[in-house]
């Protein structure tokens, strides 16, 4: 079975002020979900990436130059990620619809992994 790439995509502008209670309890949902997937043996990995944009290396004139995000005045960035075991895209965006972060207002871009 291949794997699939679970990118979580978030908007940075339009993140409202949660509570401490309600961000573990979302926390605490994504956990319930990667644990539901660990049970049916389709969980892979999975973490949640900083809030910062990272950094994008390219190479320019023969130099490698690193700068920060992927774009300088990027809106949205990929909050996390999952990795897990699915039949084909079409089981796998079925899986991923019932992952919470759509639930929380963010994306969530399907991608194969094509082992080498």
């Amino acid at each position: 079975m291949p794997n699939f790439m679970l990118l979580l995509h978030q908007n940075t502008t339009d993140r409202p002020d949660r509570s401490r209670d309600e961000a573990m309890r979302m926390t605490n949902e994504y956990v319930a979900w990667a644990t539901k997937m660990r049970q049916e043996g389709r969980y892979v990995a999975g973490d949640k990436l900083s809030d910062d944009a990272g950094k994008v290396l390219r190479l320019k004139g023969g130099k490698t130059v690193t700068t920060d995000g992927p774009y300088a005045e990027t809106k949205e960035i990929v909050g996390g990620y999952f990795c897990i075991k699915a039949a084909n895209y079409d089981e796998a965006v079925s899986i991923a619809q019932t992952c919470p972060h759509i639930k929380f207002g963010g994306e969530i871009e399907v991608r194969m992994v094509h082992e080498m």
